[in-house]
């Protein structure tokens, strides 16, 4: 998710974002609840949504870099081994 759209604009997994604002809810005494029955999802993202964020499946993109970079390593010690 993004609040700045393009190449290089910052990432973050949503349920980051959600459990910052919930941290601090319940710091603060406040007993939050989110998605009281069934997906926390749409309630979720209607919360980031709230706080100018952009949701995006993928979340955190330099994670999911590194996670294509492992899985490519795989397949290449994988395929070397045949």
């Amino acid at each position: 998710m993004s609040a700045v759209h393009g190449a290089d604009a910052e990432t973050y997994n949503p349920w980051s974002v959600v459990n910052v604002v919930f941290t601090h809810l319940a710091d603060a005494g406040l007993h939050p609840v989110l998605g009281e029955t069934g997906d926390p999802g749409p309630p979720a993202r209607a919360l980031l949504l709230s706080l100018g964020i952009q949701p995006a499946a993928e979340g955190n993109r330099e994670i999911v870099r590194e996670i294509r970079a492992h899985l490519a390593e795989i397949r290449a010690a994988i395929l070397e081994e045949r």
